[in-house]
């Protein structure tokens, strides 16, 4: 072997080994720092503003015709929805039928 073949094969090899590193230490740091939990939080998101589901004639995310109607939902962090108080009561983690 000519010493520019060792070469590459040496520089080729540094590289597989050390995007191997690089990308088991973002999955480990991803897991350390993972998103909290989420969770569909009905009648608390305001008019335009949903995340998504808002009912009968809608389509989806920023379709909600008015103030925490109680089809349309926000992403709120886990544990939290219940305890969340609007003008019209709480939080809810299922539809609120008007």
């Amino acid at each position: 072997m000519s010493p520019r073949t060792l070469t590459l094969g040496a520089l080729a090899f540094a590289a597989l080994t050390s995007g191997a590193a690089m990308a088991q230490s973002d999955t480990t740091k991803s897991g350390d720092m993972a998103k909290p939990a989420m969770e569909k939080c009905y009648g608390v998101s305001m008019a335009g503003k949903n995340d998504c589901a808002a009912g009968p004639g809608t389509t989806c995310a920023g379709t909600a015709k008015v103030d925490y109607q109680g089809n349309a939902w926000k992403y709120v962090p886990a544990g939290t929805c219940t305890s969340i108080q609007t003008p019209k009561g709480m939080g809810s983690l299922s539809v609120i039928k008007a």
